[in-house]
C-alpha cells in the first residue's frame, strides 16, 4: 500500500502547473462566451486534445498509473479553476470510458474506451446514459428496456435517458438498460451504441442553470439495435450474473461500492476547482475595492468572510485528496468518497454565495465571473448522486445499518 501524503510529486506539480497554464490562457478566457452561448465548445476541446488533455492516453494515465490516486484530483481542480462547463465539456467523455472500463471485457475496452475520444485530427465524443426522466437516484425504477434477438444476436433498446451529459451530441453512447425488470438494478446491464447506430436521437436540449458548456439533454432509443459483442461483459457472464441473482446469492457489494465511491473524489474536486476560483477573485477584489477611505478587506466582516473561505477550501482539498487515495487503495471505511463529495457541494455553493456578497452590487451582474461560479457550483450538490444520498451512504457506512 502507498503511503498518503499531502505532498505532490514531481510529476503531480508538473501536472497541476500544464493544465492550470491551459486553464488560465485557453479555458477561463472563454468561459463567459461559451457559458452565454450554451453551446458545446469544440473549438476549446479541439486545443485540450491538440495538447493531449482531452484523450483517452490522459485519462489512462492519471487512472492506472498513479498509486497515490491524487493525479485526477489535482488536473480537475485546476481545469475546474478556468471554468466548469468547459471543464465539464472537456472531461465529460470520461463518463463513458469509466462506464466501459467498469463493465467490459479488455478487448471491449480497447476497441470502445478510444472512440470516446478519437484524435486532434478527427475530435470524438461519449456519452454514459444512465438517469432516466422518472429515475435519478432511483436506479431500481429504471424502465429502458434491453431485449436479446437470437436469430440475429442483437439486443433491442427502447426507452429514454434524461440529463445525459452529450446526450444525443456523443459518438459512443454507453447505455444502462434494464434485461429482467423482476431484478430491479440487479436486473440491468450496459451497452455500447457504436457511431451512426440506427434509432437513437436527441430528445429535449435542457437550458440549465449553470455548466451551460456542456450539452445536457435526453437520449431516446427507438427500436435501437446492437451487435451482440455491444453487451458489456459478454452475454456469458451477464446470464451467470442473473442465474446468482435469481438464486438468491449475494454479489461482491462491498467491491461495488468502492467502484462508486471511488470516483466521488474526482466531482468533488470539480466543485474544489469553483471554490478556488471564487475566493481568489473575491481576495483581490477586497484588496483592491475602497470603501469608507480604505480597502474593504480590513474591515473585519469582510476580512473574516475570507479567512472563512480560505478554511473551509483547504478542509476541503485535505478530504478530497484522502478520499482519492483511499479509493485508489480500495481502502475505504465509512464512505468517504460520499463525504468529500458532498462536503465539496456544499463548500462550492457557500464559498461562491459568500464572493458574491464581498462584490456586492457588482458580484450580482454578469460583469463579474463570481455569478456564473455561483450558477456553476450549484449542480455538485445534486448530480453525481444528491447531497441527501451521500448522507444515505455516509450514514448506512458508518452505522452498517440498511438505512432508508
Amino acid at each position: 500500500m502507498t503511503d498518503f501524503s499531502l505532498n505532490l510529486n514531481e510529476d503531480q506539480l508538473t501536472l497541476q502547473k500544464w493544465v492550470h497554464d491551459f486553464a488560465e490562457d485557453v479555458v477561463r478566457p472563454a468561459g463567459e462566451e461559451w457559458d452565454e452561448k450554451e453551446e458545446f465548445p469544440f473549438p476549446i476541446v479541439q486545443q485540450a486534445a491538440e495538447i493531449g488533455l482531452y484523450s483517452w492516453e490522459f485519462m489512462a494515465e492519471m487512472m492506472m498509473n498513479d498509486p497515490t490516486g491524487l493525479s485526477m484530483p489535482v488536473a480537475i481542480e485546476e481545469l475546474f479553476w478556468g471554468d466548469a462547463g468547459i471543464g465539464m465539456a472537456i472531461m465529460g467523455s470520461g463518463l463513458a470510458a469509466a462506464g466501459i472500463a467498469a463493465s467490459a471485457t479488455p478487448e471491449q475496452v480497447m476497441e470502445w474506451v478510444p472512440q470516446c475520444y478519437g484524435d486532434a485530427q478527427k475530435l470524438q465524443l461519449g456519452a454514459f446514459a444512465a438517469s432516466e426522466p422518472d429515475a435519478g437516484s432511483d436506479v431500481g425504477g429504471y424502465r429502458t428496456s434491453a431485449k436479446y434477438d437470437e436469430a440475429t444476436d442483437e439486443w433491442v433498446l427502447n426507452g429514454t435517458k434524461a440529463w445525459i451529459t452529450n446526450g444525443g451530441i456523443a459518438d459512443i453512447h454507453v447505455v444502462v438498460a434494464v434485461v429482467d425488470p423482476e431484478l430491479r438494478s440487479k436486473g440491468h446491464a450496459s451497452f455500447v451504441v457504436p457511431p451512426g447506430t440506427k434509432g437513437l436521437s436527441q430528445g429535449q436540449k435542457y437550458k440549465k442553470h449553470g455548466i451551460r458548456a456542456s450539452h445536457t439533454a435526453e437520449v431516446v432509443l427507438d427500436d435501437v439495435r446492437v451487435p451482440g459483442r455491444c453487451l458489456l461483459g459478454g452475454k456469458e457472464k451477464l446470464d451467470e450474473r442473473l442465474a446468482r441473482v435469481r438464486r438468491g446469492e449475494k454479489g461482491n457489494a462491498q467491491a461495488a461500492m468502492q467502484t462508486f465511491e471511488a470516483t466521488r473524489p474526482a466531482v468533488g474536486a470539480q466543485a474544489l476547482g469553483i471554490a478556488r476560483a471564487a475566493f481568489e477573485y473575491s481576495l483581490e477584489y477586497a484588496k483592491q475595492r475602497e470603501a469608507f477611505g480604505k480597502p474593504i478587506i480590513m474591515n473585519q466582516g469582510i476580512a473574516f468572510m475570507l479567512a472563512d473561505m480560505a478554511t473551509e477550501i483547504e478542509a476541503t482539498r485535505g478530504m478530497i485528496h484522502r478520499a482519492a487515495w483511499l479509493g485508489k487503495q480500495k481502502a475505504f471505511v465509512n464512505a468517504e468518497g460520499s463525504m468529500a463529495k458532498m462536503k465539496a457541494g456544499r463548500v462550492a455553493t457557500w464559498v461562491t454565495e459568500r464572493a458574491i456578497q464581498i462584490l456586492g452590487g457588482y458580484g450580482y451582474t454578469r460583469e463579474y465571473p463570481v455569478e456564473r461560479w455561483h450558477r456553476d457550483a450549484k449542480i455538485h450538490d445534486i448530480f453525481e448522486g444528491t447531497e441527501q444520498i451521500q448522507q444515505l451512504v455516509i450514514s448506512r457506512a458508518i452505522s452498517g445499518m440498511r438505512i432508508e
